[in-house]
């Protein structure tokens, strides 16, 4: 048992109710089990455009919120609790800064000019709520640049502050590469202090860097694996922060992500053509023939079959699987891809699909009924990532018995052992060059081990099916983390 904690937990986004990548499922998961272990956690997230106000309970009165030249910005307050939980998270309402069509950018992809305001009007928002409504956090709760000021904010704008007085700073890295750079004149909405436009604070090449500031200051800082927690220290991960992370990686520890095996699991899923179970694995094949007629490919039994779901973007490694494809597809399996992202991208896959329709599928946009049905119907999974903070894909294609094929980079490198043949180990199937021919190399590997050892496959989806990720574990590593942010804090008092 562990004695509760007051948890301000304040994020740019949390399923269900807006979401662009992992750190809305961390926002929306881990309150839930922190709250299940006994703590007291508020979630703060931005009522954007696209969350329906009707569906929530509105907070009676304005919440001020002080942006220094600004001066004193009023927002509306919003209410719900996390599904299947009775954790509060809390919608600040300010249509000026969040009633738009997208979350940090417009549809063209451009990032929103005003992104330096909009995140410190957030960031400042959750200390002004939590003071309405007398929550006084033992741990303020930060994640990735849009609220890395707040461990500045807790030590400057409201260190006199009875409300925040005991309270602890964590700051969590889900993606490093970016970081919140903008011009120094934010510096006197944020009110923080220029002291602290310094190089070994906010100040970033002339600019302001919002989450190399809050990584000098907070009291913990944790990012989503324990392998990307050593990788962003060197030059190819660190995006030009790996120094100073290096100077603050005595604070620094690495937590693996959980997942929801109640949305993500083939014996409960709702979505899939056929559930199944470790051991009784015949709901599988009927999956792997409804996603084959689904996408158009011939039914062959005898043909492996290989998904991918993920963004088309440079980071998931998608020049690798361009760089290769004429390899993968003369490699003896089908494929069937689900994604969306850069343009050259999209139209590279719909060319492919076009022209070997018989081995190779591809869905663009995003379907979440899609993406179980790959999990389910594949053998094996593709994730061919530069670099991956943690990664959830391959977590779920554990669970559905799918193994995936990954390069060994942050939380993929955790997650999955590499098959040996010699030791019958393993649950996947691994490689370490970023490069088409060591992609190349490794599917093929993992193809000829399903054709030709049929029992050590099975034998690896037994495994694989085994492996538990859940958030549960993950709630009492950052409990841990919590206890020693506030032990850091109590030796600055």
């Amino acid at each position: 048992m562990y004695d509760s904690l007051k948890i301000l937990f304040t994020a740019s986004e949390a399923v269900p109710y807006a979401k662009t990548g992992g750190l809305a499922d961390v926002a929306g998961a881990l309150p839930r089990a922190l709250k299940a272990m006994g703590h007291d956690v508020i979630v703060v997230i931005p009522r954007y455009y696209s969350i329906d106000r009707s569906k929530l309970q509105e907070v009676p009165g304005p919440l001020g919120v002080p942006m220094g030249p600004m001066r004193t910005l009023w927002a509306g307050v919003w209410k719900d609790t996390l599904p299947e939980s009775d954790v509060p998270i809390y919608f600040i309402d300010y249509e000026a800064s969040f009633g738009r069509s997208g979350l940090y950018s417009d549809e063209n992809g451009y990032s929103w000019p005003d992104n330096d305001k909009r995140f410190t009007f957030l960031s400042k928002a959750a200390f002004e709520l939590a003071r309405m409504l007398d929550f006084r956090p033992d741990i303020i709760h930060s994640h990735d640049w849009h609220t890395a000021p707040q461990p500045l904010l807790r030590d400057s704008r409201y260190l006199w502050d009875r409300h925040f007085a005991d309270s602890a700073t964590v700051l969590t890295i889900h993606n490093l590469q970016h970081q919140g750079i903008f011009h120094e004149s934010i510096i006197d909405p944020l009110e923080v202090g220029w002291e602290h436009f310094n190089p070994h604070e906010l100040e970033s090449m002339g600019a302001v860097n919002f989450l190399k500031g809050g990584i000098a200051v907070a009291d913990r800082i944790t990012t989503v694996s324990p392998t990307y927690a050593l990788e962003i220290q060197t030059p190819d991960f660190g995006f030009g922060l790996e120094g100073h992370i290096r100077a603050h990686a005595d604070r620094l520890r690495g937590i693996l992500n959980g997942v929801d095996y109640r949305e993500w699991s083939p014996a409960v899923d709702p979505l899939i053509p056929a559930r199944y179970d470790r051991g009784e694995m015949e709901g599988k094949a009927i999956c792997k023939r409804e996603l084959q007629k689904r996408f158009g490919l011939p039914d062959r039994e005898d043909l492996p079959l290989v998904g991918f779901v993920g963004r088309f973007a440079e980071q998931k490694g998608i020049g690798l699987i361009a760089g290769a494809m004429e390899r993968l597809l003369h490699s003896g399996a089908q494929f069937v891809f689900l994604g969306t992202g850069e343009q050259w991208a999209e139209g590279f896959f719909s060319d492919v699909a076009a022209r070997a329709p018989q081995t190779f599928a591809c869905h663009i946009g995003y379907s979440n009924e899609l993406a179980h049905w790959i999990e389910a119907g594949s053998d094996f999974f593709l994730m061919p990532s530069l670099f991956e903070p943690c990664g959830l894909n391959q977590i779920y294609s554990l669970r559905y018995g799918t193994l995936p094929i990954v390069r060994a980079t942050g939380g993929l490198d955790d997650t999955i052992d590499n098959y040996d043949p010699k030791r019958g180990t393993g649950n996947g199937f691994k490689f370490w060059e970023a490069s088409p021919e060591a992609l190349a190399n490794t599917l093929q590997w993992a193809i000829a081990t399903w054709r030709e050892s049929p029992d050590a496959i099975a034998a690896m989806r037994d495994r694989a099916m085994s492996e538990r990720f859940d958030w549960e574990r993950a709630a009492r590593e950052y409990t841990e983390v919590y206890r020693e942010a506030i032990a850091h804090r109590k030796g600055k008092a």
